[in-house]
């Protein structure tokens, strides 16, 4: 049976967690949360093989990727840049492209910024934005919620992290579901 169009299939997602940096946390109130949000993605990801990037903007004044965060991904992929969209750095869409996937999950911050305009930039090169919004953050709220809905009206899937991981899941009663039910829990 073919499947929905929005659905987040393990077999062609990769997740790109955008510009989750030290610097930024102290700015964002509600960082621990979502941070619990990313690792949630990050964990089930790798129990299903799904590739993870990492982006990091102009990591000499905004610093690394949160260290616990970054620990937990297995040989971390991070794509530095300077430009607020990504894509609009030389090797992103190259870089993309490799992992050979058609949906590309998002998370991470600032929302109404850099997630924006990576994700308008994505999606004009083809590819079908999944943005998990329980997982992207603003320093102001309203700026977040802006982005979310400026992106939902350009055609990106809005999502949640527990919508991403039970479609990436498929199914219960198999090993990996297992494995992630306590991840959700």
């Amino acid at each position: 049976m073919l499947r929905s169009e929005y659905v987040a299939t393990r077999e062609n997602s990769l997740l790109l967690i955008i510009d989750f940096q030290q610097s930024m946390l102290k700015a964002i109130n509600s960082w621990e949360e979502i941070a619990r949000k990313v690792g949630q993605l990050i964990r089930s990801s790798n129990v299903l093989g799904i590739p993870i990037l990492l982006t990091e903007q102009y990591k000499k004044g905004l610093g690394e990727t949160l260290p616990e965060l970054l620990q937990e991904i297995n040989s971390p992929q991070i794509f530095q840049k300077e430009h607020f969209s990504a894509c609009l750095e030389k090797n992103f869409i190259p870089t993309v492209q490799s992992y050979n996937v058609k949906k590309i999950v998002v998370v991470g911050m600032e929302a109404h910024v850099c997630v924006l305009q990576t994700c308008l930039d994505i999606m004009k090169s083809g590819f079908q934005v999944h943005l998990v919004a329980d997982a992207v953050a603003s320093r102001v709220d309203e700026n977040r919620d802006i982005a979310i809905d400026l992106l939902k009206q350009a055609g990106a899937v809005i999502s949640s992290t527990e919508i991403v991981i039970f479609q990436w899941a498929l199914r219960a009663n198999t090993d990996d579901f297992r494995k992630i039910l306590p991840i959700v829990k």
